[in-house]
């Protein structure tokens, strides 16, 4: 039986690729079981040092596939078996995240992406919240993650009209990293990861502890958790070879440790 999920690791960088193009890549339990799999491999791999998130085919992911409801099922048992076990992941790893949106992004397809630390979106792409269009809240981390977003004003708009809009749009609201034109959209993707896997991992993962700590703390809060992980950078080695670059004029060469 064919996998809903590709998982390829390719120089340092993992990536992970929803594959039900015939249907636009809508969500399964199947695949959400999948992508959760592959998202902890990745987390978990000391050679992945980045996590892509795309589709295949036309489309990122249209939301979950709405002939597999079944009547009468309870969406909230099914958002805590599926759905919250895969955003966790997503927003947990230490590892930076790059959604790669290769076309649409509709309902939970988009909430998908919210959880990454980027969104690189082509200029062809549609995003929408769209689920007030089908009798149902946003889900899957979206009213979690939009609001700090885009701010609650302006998450509440696309909320409650369900809206469609466009790349553009969504750079202008700052929803997205970057637009990118479909002919170097692969290419684009694969520099930004490339980059990324260039600077020094764990303390990717320490700024990203730090910053979802943020939301919820005090300044004296904050400055305590400042002490903990900038001790705990400034004895990677990788700090250890900056400096010492630094000193000799040189670049950096961050391996990750």
């Amino acid at each position: 039986m064919k996998r809903e999920v590709d998982y390829r690791v390719k120089e340092q960088v993992a990536t992970i690729t929803l594959s039900r193009p015939e249907r636009l890549n809508a969500l399964t339990s199947t695949l959400l079981t999948e992508l959760v799999e592959a998202v902890e491999e990745a987390n978990q791999d000391e050679a992945v040092r980045v996590i892509v998130l795309t589709g295949e085919g036309r489309g990122f992911c249209a939301g979950q596939d709405l002939k597999t409801v079944q009547p009468g099922m309870d969406h909230g048992e099914y958002l805590k078996q599926y759905y919250h076990p895969v955003i966790r992941a997503i927003a947990t790893t230490n590892k930076p995240t790059v959604a790669a949106i290769n076309g649409v992004a509709a309902g939970a397809g988009l909430s998908l992406t919210l959880a990454c630390d980027f969104r690189i979106v082509r200029a062809d792409a549609k995003l929408s919240l769209g689920f007030i269009n089908v009798g149902l809240v946003p889900d899957a981390g979206a009213p979690y993650f939009l609001p700090r977003l885009i701010g609650s004003a302006k998450a509440l708009e696309l909320a409650l009209l369900g809206d469609t809009i466009t790349a553009e749009q969504a750079l202008d609201y700052h929803l997205v990293t970057k637009v990118v034109e479909a002919e170097s959209f692969e290419q684009e993707v694969s520099a930004f990861a490339e980059l990324l896997s260039q600077r020094p991992t764990k303390v990717i993962g320490y700024i990203k502890q730090l910053q979802a700590a943020s939301s919820e703390s005090t300044l004296d809060d904050m400055l305590a958790q400042e002490i903990i992980y900038q001790s705990r950078a400034g004895k990677t080695e990788d700090h250890q070879q900056a400096v010492q670059a630094f000193i000799e004029k040189k670049a950096p060469v961050f391996v990750g440790r």
